[in-house]
């Protein structure tokens, strides 16, 4: 495997990540669903030392979504104690190599623990500059664009002074570059409520392998697959403008 892709054309600045199929994983393995849960939080760091190999300098990995509130309540505690455990291991390892934590969701329902340690590693990391991981938790698409309509509502902006650019700067993802690229393991098709404003224009790449199998590469595959429907769509542009005169 390459540990570089310096042959691509179009690399992705922003990668979102949907990390699905640790229950199945564990099922396959007649483990408990949990087991899965804590090969998959394993699996992150191998993911994230690949995306900085790889040259992504803003990956958002899908952690929990607002729809998963609705799993066993067994299942909800005993995940939210790993991320308890991976928040003390990662977050000054994190920080050391220059990472950028960002909080994309809400802390509303989240046992108080938890949530002070996710402010408190967002907190420690808020001036790092090499990368950027967003960590969708606790998180819904149609919720953010609801809390930032809200917002532009409540800030007595006119509807005809509402732009995408102020729409944007609502978000969760104020300041981050939109998503070009979502990777979904798993095998499924949907976008499952992740961020359907930021990601509207982005290649969508799913694989039938499950996430704590997911590797570097699997992670080369899809920005292949990137560089590869870049280059084809740039070409129907330019032949298109050729059409119109325009030299390209």
């Amino acid at each position: 495997m390459e540990n570089t892709l310096d042959n691509l054309q179009f690399r992705p600045r922003h990668v979102g990540i949907m990390m699905d199929g640790n229950g199945r994983w564990a099922q396959q393995r007649r483990f408990p669903r949990l087991v899965g849960h804590r090969f998959g939080t394993e699996n992150v760091r191998r993911v994230l030392e690949a995306c900085e190999r790889f040259d992504i300098r803003v990956v958002t990995l899908y952690v929990f979504s607002t729809e998963n509130w609705g799993r066993p309540e067994d299942e909800i505690t005993g995940f939210f104690r790993i991320l308890e455990y991976v928040i003390d291991r990662e977050a000054p390892n994190f920080h050391q190599r220059g990472i950028q934590l960002r909080h994309l969701g809400s802390l509303d329902g989240v046992p108080e623990p938890l949530a002070q340690k996710v402010r408190e590693a967002v907190e420690l990391t808020k001036d790092n500059e090499n990368y950027i991981l967003g960590v969708a938790f606790n998180y819904g698409g149609r919720q953010d664009m609801l809390q930032a309509a809200r917002q532009i509502v409540a800030d007595g902006v006119p509807a005809a002074q509402v732009t995408e650019d102020l729409f944007d700067r609502h978000l969760d993802t104020a300041g981050l570059p939109p998503m070009d690229l979502v990777i979904r393991t798993g095998g499924e098709r949907r976008l499952s409520n992740f961020f359907p404003w930021q990601a509207a224009t982005a290649e969508f790449y799913v694989t039938s392998v499950l996430w704590p199998d997911f590797n570097a590469e699997e992670l080369r595959k899809a920005l292949m697959m990137y560089d590869r429907r870049t280059q084809e769509r740039r070409q129907v542009e330019n032949r298109r403008l050729e059409g119109y005169g325009v030299k390209v």
